[in-house]
This record gives structure tokens, C-alpha cells and sequence, in this order.
């Protein structure tokens, strides 16, 4: 083949090829998750496609996650939980801005039932300083459970017939606006029941000290 030719011949594959690698590029596409690229049809594209939603859903999971506000660390250790109820609490104005300030204390708290309804008592919320002077301000007034009939109704029934103690565990914000109580249907332990958890505890912190030093 004439030298002319030759060169002819070599400078259209080489154009064909670039033509060729630009149209492949133009059909690629970037995942910011996985940081790839990626064609189109292709088993990269499906992981690509599902890792957005569930970045989504754990985005939407942290957010609605509850964030405590107080803990009641003597019931866990006096009380043996065979319920767990989630309750709402009717608050003031003044409560709300303490119970955002931190200022909240469940540790001598307790609940009773009264003519069908459920009220938490010695629920110290402390008022702040800047607190209106219009209000009386109670830091341990009774405050109303908000609780459905059928909670209720399980509730009475298991304290008056099986003896069981109602007793709030802790107060979280749910959603970042409302105010709930966790409430446990429980039994006082007995002490060999308070010997074996403070066993386990010691253990757990022995445990986790020994695999910080390693």
C-alpha cells in the first residue's frame, strides 16, 4: 500500500476511535454516593439508583429519631418492665421553655390513676429565672397523662387486679415538638434481682475498660 494511503488510512481510524471514546463518555453518569461512573442498563446503575433512596430514608430516620430529655435511672433498678406505654404530657407555657433549658427531674416521680385518667406526680421541671410573674409557677403540680381509652382501661385493670406499679422511665421530644413520657407497667424487684443487675454492670464496665486499654 502506497505510503499516502497509508497515513489516510491511519488518521480516519484514529479520528473513528475518538469519535467512537467521546460518544462513550456522553453516556456515562456519576453517583455522588458511590462516587463511580457508570453506564446506563448496567448493574452499577441499579446500585447507584437504590443507594439514594435509602441515603433518604436513614437521613428521614435520624431526624425523626427521639431525643432525651430526662431519665428516671432508679426505676430500671427498682422495677422489673412487663409494658412499655408511650404517653403525651399537658404542659404550660413556663414547663416547656424548662424542659428545653435541660431543667427536668424524674428521679422521685411517680403515676396514679384518677377517675379513668392518668396523672404524673412529683415531676420536679424547675421554673427559669426569666419565668412571667403572671403564672404561679408549681415545679411538682400534677400533670395530666394523654393516654387512649383502651391504654387506659389496661392500665386500671392490671394495677387493681395484679398489683403491677406504674412508673415513668423517661421524657423525650418526639419530632422535635412534642413532649411524651415513657411509662413502664412493672413489679418492684426483689433484692437478689438488684444483686444480679449491679453484678452485670460492674461487668459491663470492667468489660468495656479492658477493651479500651487494648
Amino acid at each position: 500500500m502506497p505510503v499516502k494511503k497509508r497515513i489516510l488510512c491511519s488518521i480516519a481510524m484514529s479520528s473513528t476511535s475518538v469519535s467512537a471514546q467521546k460518544a462513550s463518555n456522553k453516556t456515562l453518569s456519576y453517583c455522588p454516593q458511590l462516587k463511580i461512573f457508570f453506564q446506563p442498563n448496567s448493574k452499577l446503575a441499579a446500585a447507584a439508583y437504590n443507594s439514594q433512596p435509602m441515603a433518604k430514608k436513614n437521613a428521614k430516620k435520624s431526624a425523626n429519631a427521639p431525643a432525651t430529655i430526662a431519665r428516671n435511672k432508679r426505676a430500671t433498678f427498682e422495677y422489673r418492665f412487663d409494658e412499655k406505654f408511650e404517653a403525651g404530657l399537658s404542659l404550660m407555657g413556663w414547663e416547656v421553655k424548662s424542659i428545653r433549658a435541660g431543667k427536668v427531674n424524674l428521679s422521685e416521680s411517680f403515676v396514679m390513676l384518677k377517675n379513668g385518667e392518668a396523672f404524673l406526680h412529683n415531676c420536679n421541671i424547675t421554673p427559669l429565672s426569666a419565668a412571667s410573674t403572671h403564672v404561679v409557677c408549681d415545679p411538682t403540680r400534677m400533670r395530666k397523662l394523654l393516654l387512649n381509652r383502651r391504654e387506659l382501661d389496661r392500665l386500671a385493670g392490671l394495677v387493681e387486679r395484679q398489683g403491677y406499679a406504674i412508673v415513668p422511665i423517661s421524657m423525650y421530644w418526639r419530632k422535635g415538638a412534642w413532649v411524651k413520657v415513657e411509662i413502664g407497667l412493672g413489679k418492684g424487684k426483689k433484692a437478689h434481682d438488684k444483686r444480679d443487675d449491679i453484678k452485670q454492670r460492674d461487668w459491663a464496665i470492667e468489660k468495656a475498660r479492658v477493651m479500651k486499654s487494648k
